[in-house]
């Protein structure tokens, strides 16, 4: 069983911006967001997009985002 609930975009960003990511720049829905000390990330979804447990999953490998960080 995953750890991960699903969840909405905009709370996702949320909780990424809570960890230390920001956006750097944005073109229409794709957000390139930053983090001191990682790559950068495309964030590529709608506000109310609900992002599954995988989705979540994957997100987390490459942002360091925990399940308690949502």
């Amino acid at each position: 069983m995953s750890d991960w609930k699903a969840v909405r975009a905009k709370r996702l960003l949320a909780a990424l911006e809570k960890i230390g990511w920001r956006v750097k720049r944005q073109t229409g829905s794709h957000k390139i967001l930053e983090r001191t000390g990682w790559p950068d990330v495309v964030f590529a979804f709608h506000d109310n997009e609900e992002i599954g447990p995988k989705m979540l999953a994957r997100v987390s490998k490459v942002t360091g985002l925990k399940p308690e960080d949502l």
